[in-house]
């Protein structure tokens, strides 16, 4: 093949065409292809490949900590979650109406792999996520020395169109956490779609940071256009192996509850 051609089309970054161009060529000259659907085809072949890196690029800036999809999650192991009910928040209104996700329950009864699926649903529709475990966001805190610092800290998670804030309530955190929590999740109030995940009822999170005032005060602006759903059932990841492993202690969790 031409390798004059070869360098033109490196040249303006057309690497899908530069690829594909000689087994079309070869195509085009077996079927009698026309010079137009021979370029169109070309340009298409273009298309899908910057498509497909500009969402490989949004997925990568996500942040996932692996890839998920609510096809993968098993609704027959958890009556009390609907997919019907968890399918609006794969759409894009989630974002445009500021929505909250709240799920709550033990490990291992798929709440991240939902908020996952829902995240790399909206990277699908062209949204930016960010998913942060929460502990991440309490160790930044402590380690930030300046104003600065925590401008730089919050400025990802208040911007973005979707953010998903995985484990909450797993670890308690620093009196200095709640108040910055509270900057996030106040600052995407009416702007933006907010998922959280936690082991913990709605009734204890003021003792995850110390201030039940402060705690209510996140919890009015996450519920005023969000709804919370409780799960229950014990860990998939050890299904099978129960007679292993001692029955858990805590409190039992409700069927999926609207708010």
């Amino acid at each position: 093949m031409s390798v004059a051609l070869d360098h033109k089309l490196g040249e303006r970054k057309l690497g899908r065409m530069r690829q594909v161009y000689p087994t079309w060529i070869e195509q085009a000259a077996h079927t009698e292809m026309g010079y137009g659907e021979f370029l169109e085809q070309l340009v298409s072949e273009e298309l899908l490949a910057r498509q497909e890196n500009h969402l490989r690029r949004k997925r990568k800036a996500a942040s996932f900590p692996y890839a998920a999809t609510i096809d993968q999650f098993d609704f027959t192991l958890h009556p009390e979650l609907k997919r019907t009910v968890m399918w609006r928040f794969f759409d894009s209104s989630f974002v445009t109406t500021a929505g909250s996700l709240v799920l709550i329950g033990p490990s291992g009864v798929g709440k991240t792999h939902l908020a996952v699926a829902v995240g790399t649903k909206l990277v699908q529709l062209g949204y930016t996520v960010r998913f942060v475990m929460a502990q991440q966001v309490a160790n930044a805190v402590l380690t930030a020395a300046t104003r600065t610092d925590i401008v730089r800290l919050i400025e990802p998670p208040m911007k973005c169109d979707l953010l998903i804030l995985d484990e909450f309530g797993y670890l308690s955190m620093e009196p200095q956490g709640g108040p910055v929590l509270y900057e996030i999740i106040s600052g995407r109030y009416e702007k933006g779609a907010t998922v959280i995940t936690s082991n913990k009822s709605l009734a204890s999170w003021g003792e995850l940071v110390g201030d039940t005032a402060l705690m209510m005060a996140i919890i009015d602006r996450l519920l005023h256009h969000g709804e919370v759903f409780y799960g229950r059932g014990s860990s998939y990841r050890l299904r099978g192996k129960e007679s292993l492993t001692l029955s858990p202690k805590g409190e039992t969790l409700a069927a999926a509850e609207k708010l």
